[in-house]
């Protein structure tokens, strides 16, 4: 299956300073502190603003969500919410779902959407 979302490229201005991302072209629910991806309980939906994107294999992506709520040095101080959605580290790997994680200056995943 194919899955198609538009990105529009933009930059943000954020406590003066200009921020490159990805805007998707949909909403998604994020899930607030999960532990894992079966435990993604979402409400709501947000606009997606992808600050970067983090290729994993397919066990790094496993081992990472597998623990969601573990401590990642490469999201630490990332994420935020911005206007009318988060700013997110796009995760993925082959044959795997891509994650939008929105760490809000942490360094787990304190709020995740999945999309796939």
């Amino acid at each position: 299956m194919t899955i198609t979302v538009e990105r529009t490229p933009m930059t943000l201005r954020i406590d003066g300073r200009e921020i490159r991302v990805e805007k998707l072209g949909i909403k998604l629910p994020f899930g607030r502190k999960p532990t894992d991806l079966t435990d993604i309980a979402a409400s709501g939906d947000d606009a997606v603003y992808i600050t970067e994107t983090r290729e994993l294999s397919a066990e790094e992506f496993d081992a990472f969500a597998g623990q969601l709520y573990k401590s990642r040095d490469w999201l630490d101080g990332k994420g935020g919410y911005w206007e009318d959605g988060r700013l997110c580290v796009e995760v993925h790997a082959p044959g795997r779902p891509y994650l939008f994680v929105d760490p809000s200056g942490s360094d787990y995943g304190r709020y995740v959407a999945r999309l796939g």
